[in-house]
């Protein structure tokens, strides 16, 4: 089985629930898949290594059709390849903890705490591009009036 990192096998990193349902396709190209392998290595596997076990990915690649299935843009940096949802489900470190390790110790592109409480995202939201163009963004994602903001954090 391909694997595009040491813990993330191509299947898992494709995988959309959406995308079978609907009957979408979510096979990355080329470029997309590069830029798959790249955020592994920076993001996902460092990451995987200090947890000291599994963590759940919602969602790696997402073709543009399936993003639009799933209420996102096609601008998404999940449709080049470039970000990860994931979600402590395996009881090895919390979402918070996770949220500072990468902040405080890898170098992103986006990280986004999506929604949760004060103490805990619901799920974390990570980007890589490359060392040159990581922008080192951090974001809290909230509802107000039924939208989704993104507010600067610290």
């Amino acid at each position: 089985m391909q694997k595009i990192s040491e813990n993330i096998t191509y299947l898992e990193a494709i995988h959309s629930a959406t995308a079978k349902r609907k009957g979408l396709d979510n096979t990355p190209n080329a470029d997309q898949l590069d830029n798959m392998y790249r955020t592994a290595d920076f993001i996902f596997q460092p990451l995987r290594l200090w947890v000291g076990g599994p963590i759940k990915i919602n969602s790696f690649f997402r073709s543009v059709a399936v993003n639009r299935a799933v209420g996102g843009t096609s601008r998404s940096q999940h449709c080049k390849g470039q970000a990860l949802d994931l979600d402590d489900v395996y009881g090895y470190k919390t979402n918070a903890e996770m949220f500072m390790y990468i902040k405080e110790h890898l170098d992103f592109d986006q990280l986004i705490w999506e929604f949760g409480t004060n103490t805990n995202p619901n799920w974390i939201h990570v980007s890589y591009v490359s060392a040159k163009e990581n922008r080192n963004r951090v974001l809290k994602a909230v509802r107000e009036e039924g939208k989704t903001i993104y507010k600067i954090m610290n």
